[in-house]
């Protein structure tokens, strides 16, 4: 499977900002197909955890009201130069990713 999940995380003084972008289509399951004019089922991101060096620092309950392929910024505050982050998302059909990147300078 190819990843759906691209991120990128430098340090700032002593904050590492993460940014992380998600490829996913983010439906509401409110929109109608214009071909068809039947609903297009639901498919969006319910959770989003982001841990670093093993502790939970971030733990969203996401929903339909985020835009298709949506980008994320987190900020961690005491975050080193070689430290691991790991960022892991589930949608409401059970799919989910997880990836680990090291923070660099």
């Amino acid at each position: 499977m190819a990843r759906k999940m691209q991120m990128r995380a430098r340090t700032v003084g002593d904050i590492a900002e993460l940014m992380v972008r998600v490829a996913h289509p983010m439906e509401t399951g409110l929109r109608k197909d214009k071909a068809t004019g039947k609903k297009i089922p639901a498919h969006f991101i319910q959770n989003m955890t982001v841990v670093h060096n093993d502790k939970v620092v971030v733990s969203a309950d996401l929903g339909i009201a985020i835009s298709k392929n949506p980008i994320m910024g987190f900020g961690l505050v005491g975050a080193k130069n070689g430290d691991k982050v790991t960022v892991t998302w589930q949608d409401n059909k059970g799919e989910k990713e997880s990836q680990t990147i090291d923070i660099s300078v």
